[in-house]
This record gives structure tokens, C-alpha cells and sequence, in this order.
């Protein structure tokens, strides 16, 4: 896979937000990715080098239209540490 199909999107969550202070940032990643491939590709995308990938499985919510009962997909999430001086540009 390339970079841009392992990480999806990077989240801005109030969470999110409130960790970027201690250069950790949130992102929408492949569920198929492991934490090597999501270290190289946001140092890839990004230009900055990784400290610790931490990731955890979303689980989709239930949802009703009138009588039909739905669920959104499952997603994973990565919290990327970097390392000390460095960080990303969010505007």
C-alpha cells in the first residue's frame, strides 16, 4: 500500500487538539495497517520522524432509518508520538 491509502485523513478532535501540545497527533488510518507501515507512512507524508505509533480499533455505531436497523464500519485510529523538535503544520 502507499501512504496516502494508509493514512486516511489526520483527525481534528477536541482531543486530538488538546495532544498536540505533547506532539502527539491523531489519524484515520487503514484497518489493514500495522504500526511500521504507519510510521513510515506519516514520515513519508509528513516529512517528520516518528517517536511511537499507538493504535486502537473504532467500532461502528448502530444507526435506524424508520425500521431498518444499520451499522457504520469499523475504522482504526493511530496516536502518532514524534520525536522531540518536531512537528506538523496544522491549519
Amino acid at each position: 500500500m502507499i501512504a496516502q491509502e494508509i493514512v486516511r485523513t489526520l483527525l481534528r478532535t477536541e482531543k486530538g487538539t488538546l495532544q498536540e501540545p505533547s506532539r502527539k497527533y491523531l489519524f484515520a488510518v487503514a484497518k489493514e495497517a500495522n504500526k511500521i507501515e504507519i510510521r513510515t507512512a506519516v514520515e513519508s507524508l509528513y516529512r517528520v520522524k516518528v517517536a511511537k505509533v499507538n493504535t486502537s480499533i473504532a467500532h461502528g455505531k448502530l444507526r435506524r432509518l424508520r425500521t431498518a436497523v444499520g451499522r457504520r464500519p469499523d475504522w482504526k485510529k493511530a496516536v502518532v508520538t514524534l520525536q522531540e523538535g518536531h512537528k506538523i503544520e496544522t491549519t
